[in-house]
């Protein structure tokens, strides 16, 4: 009964779990603006944790796996290139 139980849920997780990567062109357009919001890095730190917590941020990636790449490999992808993500290392921000 157990193996069963285990098996069972390894394969409905197995269900929900991305089989092959996309570009989550809208993820890292999102993950992009947070980073260049404001002129301060801490603001832009803020504003990304916030949009963790309300979970904007991990509704906006599973639409990018569930829907969103789905819908690149066809050619239909609705967000363009994120590009690279902005770096402030070495910045005096």
């Amino acid at each position: 009964m157990i193996k069963k139980t285990v098996a069972a849920c390894a394969l409905t997780i197995g269900l929900f779990l991305p089989s092959c990567l996309g570009p989550n062109n809208a993820y890292n357009g999102l993950n992009n603006w947070t980073a260049e919001a404001t002129e301060t890095d801490w603001i832009n730190e803020l504003i990304f944790v916030g949009l963790n917590i309300v979970p904007v941020m991990p509704i906006v990636l599973l639409g990018d796996i569930w829907i969103f790449n789905t819908l690149g490999y066809w050619g239909n992808n609705p967000f363009g290139e994120a590009g690279d993500f902005p770096s402030s290392f070495g910045d005096d921000k």
